[in-house]
């Protein structure tokens, strides 16, 4: 599971704080001349971030997460395909129109082109990163033809025997037609999601065809998450997996991945970092879950490496059933200094567990295996760049989780690009209900932030039980376990925001850091987050309905009380928070009924609450606050240039490995189009 940021969620600039809760210059390690900020365009601002402590690596440390690094950029090409089958397609054709146009690169129309690539780009494909919507490009589908022809001919991905006026044709109707593949996950209520949906995970069949295929597998005990690594067609009348495998679907690009991984394999750190590549190895090249799950546990396992993978197919938000999971990865290394904190929750996990306010039965009797940490991330890839998670709790198979444990991680230098980028952003000022909500925001926002999404992965995710007989939430919840996942630990973390335990743990001074994160988490729930959605649209996006759920259903049960109310001045709707004591008596009451939906596997209830309260959006306010937002010339959305590793070579033998902090996300996108082009258009 992913934690996700928003620029709704005001904070201050720094994520390092001393005991008293000021702000340190500019956190441990980061240079203060480095400028996180590159280009924007569209909703998109892009970000670099700084990988302190690198230099520090020893040299065999910095040449294995070079080669888990180029291991990660080498499944790039499958996230492509798997959020359309025409992404690899169009992809190359605007590479090529991008790098080999001989006409006037300073038009308007020009820019516009440029924009749509850089949206592509960043999106993977032609639906929005976040919202799931296809957007189109602003020039007209004239002008796109004639930039095609004033390109290489040559470079174009055509099919044989295709004329280019006809490849035109094909291609201008898929990127410009908004009745080809509109949505990319459509959780609609009384739809057949995946028939609505354009995710490149199934083919030619049914949400009840797929639901019915894998109810066949057993899913007690110990069982792996079926379908987790496959894309789901039917042939000659029967359903049938095409596997993600070495010989198998998407084989030249794993194929590299594994030639990286076993490179890396001789320099890992230890036997339990070697042992898991090993398994991650042995997994793609027979595509067997069990593999993946015993990969899972050692990887779990590796406790002592200061150097650390994500790699696979892991998390499944793309699909809307929750089964099939995107590509992506992510090399770092541990960030001791940052890691204090995250091991005092997680070694306090049962206390929280024991004290929540979930049903007995529901709670876990011992809380297995958590190993938090902060890291510092070296490279990412996949679904996680260029927009990326701020943390990270996995293995995602619930009797792993239960037997072996965890690990929870905190992206400590993605974090502080965030909090740098977004200290002068205006949203505050503009949003905030009064001076002393601002001022304690101000204050304590930036650790009231990451304390939140420490507790959400560390202990929120790890919290709670399925009842004996109860099938997986993917299975149960279907198309609303996703969501419901993120509430359940977002309450949690909130839940305890406000307990005096964090203040005995010394992990906070006071319990205003909680009151800052309850008036943040309000006003992005109830108002900010919206200002990422377009005026009629209605919630699609997991984590913004988990959000606005959360919200939402306090707003309206607390009411009576008037726990929390929505505050007209100066035509300027504000949230304010006028009882923090009972707000966490309802975040407690909502985790409680969240947490038996998911025991209980209650798809009617989970359902509900969605629905009454996490996917439709006040036209009025809305409006209000896409207009407030408008003034403040900030984009809503965020993503990263990667950092570029260089091995220097002496013969064929590597004497060091340099890193490099590129500022142009137009020439990487190139760069990596070229590098790492590994898969045919159709697969």
């Amino acid at each position: 599971m992913f934690s996700m940021s928003l620029i709704g969620a005001i904070t201050s600039c720094d994520s390092q704080k001393d005991k008293d809760g000021e702000s340190e210059s500019k956190g441990v390690g980061y240079d203060e001349a480095f400028n996180v900020t590159a280009q924007s365009f569209a909703d998109i601002q892009i970000l670099r971030y700084e990988v302190p402590g690198f230099d520090q690596l020893s040299l065999q440390q910095k040449e294995l997460v070079y080669y888990l690094s180029q291991a990660g950029l080498a499944g790039r090409d499958i996230f492509y395909d798997q959020k359309s089958k025409y992404n690899l397609m169009l992809r190359k054709t605007l590479e090529n129109m991008y790098e080999t146009y001989s006409g006037d690169k300073n038009s308007d129309d020009w820019k516009k082109f440029e924009t749509y690539c850089g949206r592509f780009w960043f999106s993977y494909g032609f639906h929005h990163h976040y919202g799931n919507e296809k957007f189109f490009p602003e020039c007209t589908p004239e002008y796109f033809v004639s930039v095609a022809k004033a390109s290489d001919g040559s470079k174009f991905p055509m099919n044989e025997g295709e004329s280019f006026d006809d490849f035109m044709k094909r291609i201008t109707d898929i990127i410009y037609n908004p009745a080809i593949e509109p949505k990319l996950v459509d959780f609609g209520a009384n739809k057949d999601v995946v028939k609505a949906s354009s995710v490149n995970f199934y083919e030619n069949v049914t949400q009840k065809e797929v639901e019915d295929f894998y109810s066949k597998f057993n899913s007690s005990g110990e069982s792996p998450m079926w379908g987790l690594n496959s894309k789901v067609i039917k042939e000659d009348g029967k359903l049938v997996e095409k596997v993600w495998k070495v010989g198998g679907m998407y084989s030249d690009a794993i194929t590299k991945i594994v030639y990286w991984l076993e490179k890396a394999i001789p320099l890992a750190e230890n036997d339990a970092q070697k042992k898991a590549l090993e398994l991650l190895v042995e997994y793609y090249k027979t595509g067997d879950l069990a593999t993946f799950d015993q990969y899972s546990i050692a990887w779990v396992n590796d406790t002592a490496s200061v150097t650390d993978v994500v790699n696979g197919f892991i998390e499944t938000y793309e699909d809307p059933l929750s089964k099939k999971a995107s590509y992506e990865s992510v090399v770092s290394m541990k960030d001791m200094e940052a890691s204090r904190n995250i091991n005092i929750l997680a070694s306090n996990a049962q206390w929280f567990e024991d004290n929540s306010p979930l049903m007995d039965a529901h709670k876990k009797k011992a809380v297995k295996g958590i190993i938090a940490k902060a890291i510092t991330v070296i490279n990412e890839a996949g679904r996680l760049a260029p927009s990326t998670a701020i943390g990270i709790n996995l293995p995602n198979n619930e009797w792993i989780r239960k037997e072996h444990g965890s690990k929870s991680v905190s992206l400590s230098n993605i974090v502080h690009s965030y909090n740098v980028s977004s200290a002068s952003s205006g949203m505050l000022d503009e949003f905030g209900v009064n001076d002393t909500v601002k001022q304690r925001i101000k204050k304590w926002g930036s650790l009231a932030a990451d304390l939140h999404t420490e507790m959400h992965e560390v202990i929120g995710h790890a919290s709670g039980q399925i009842n004996p007989g109860i099938a997986t939430p993917d299975k149960t919840l279907k198309n609303y376990a996703s969501a419901l996942e993120e509430a359940r630990a977002d309450l949690v973390a909130l839940y305890y925001a406000i307990d005096p335990k964090l203040v005995e743990l010394g992990v906070m001074s006071t319990t205003d850091v909680g009151k800052a994160e309850y008036d943040n988490y309000m006003m992005n729930g109830l108002m900010t987050q919206l200002t990422r959605l377009k005026l009629g649209d209605n919630l699609e996006e997991a984590h913004m309905r988990n959000r606005q759920l959360v919200a939402g259903w306090a707003y309206e049960h607390g009411k009576k009380d008037n726990v929390v109310e929505l505050v007209k001045r100066d035509g300027k709707t504000y949230v304010k928070v006028n009882d923090y004591d009972k707000l966490r008596e309802l975040f407690g009451q909502l985790l409680r009924e969240i947490q038996r939906v998911k025991s209980e596997g209650d798809y009617e209830g989970g359902k509900k609450l969605i629905e009454t309260y996490g996917v439709k959006v006040n036209p009025e306010l809305h409006k209000e606050v896409l207009e407030r937002f408008a003034k403040l010339n900030i984009k809503p959305y965020k993503g990263f240039i990667q950092p570029k590793l260089t091995p220097v070579m002496e013969g064929d033998k590597i004497v060091d490995v340099k890193i490099e902090y590129p500022d142009n996300f137009f020439s990487q996108m190139l760069e990596y189009g070229k590098q790492y082009a590994l898969l045919p258009i159709h697969n």
